[in-house]
């Protein structure tokens, strides 16, 4: 019996290992494979993620955006970086995903962020040795480990009555 609960945790262990190594290397290669199955996983898990996202306090953020063909509003969570001009989020899925081509469509957004909301516009894929320097310093070593190249940098819109 001892010996089927080993082989067991054995097998257990060396499947996450598997699956971890495969996760990591398939992110830091491209992996369309896996790229499309950590997003599925992402939209799956979004439900959980969205009613703490934007509020004060929060790690995440919420970029509002409308479909670039339904016109439908939609709702989702990212990491977004407050700049003194905008903001930058980081791309670790490739320029492939549709809330980024809805933003970039519309030429327009929202971002909630730590409990404000900010009208953005000019959206502008930029690559990621420009911004870097303006993550926090663990996320700096996060996008360097899995070669992220790109993020969307934000301007805040002028708010009605200043100028």
């Amino acid at each position: 019996m001892r010996t089927r609960i080993t082989t067991l945790v054995a097998a257990a262990v060396f499947a996450i290992t598997a699956l971890g190594a495969v996760f990591f290397i398939g992110m830091r290669t491209k992996s369309p494979i896996v790229l499309d199955a950590v997003r599925r996983a992402s939209r799956a898990s979004k439900r959980f993620v969205l009613p703490t996202a934007g509020i004060a306090g929060s790690n995440v953020s919420i970029v509002r955006h409308v479909g670039r063909t339904s016109g439908r509003a939609y709702d989702t969570p990212i990491d977004a970086v407050p700049t003194g001009d905008g903001f930058l989020v980081a791309l670790p899925y490739g320029m492939n995903t549709d809330w980024l081509k809805n933003v970039l469509a519309a030429g327009t957004a929202t971002i909630v962020h730590d409990g404000a909301t900010h009208h953005v516009t000019s959206p502008q894929v930029v690559p990621m040795a420009e911004a870097l320097t303006s993550f926090p310093a663990n996320d700096q070593r996060t996008l360097r480990l899995f070669d992220v190249q790109h993020c969307l940098r934000l301007t805040r819109a002028a708010e009605p009555g200043i100028g």
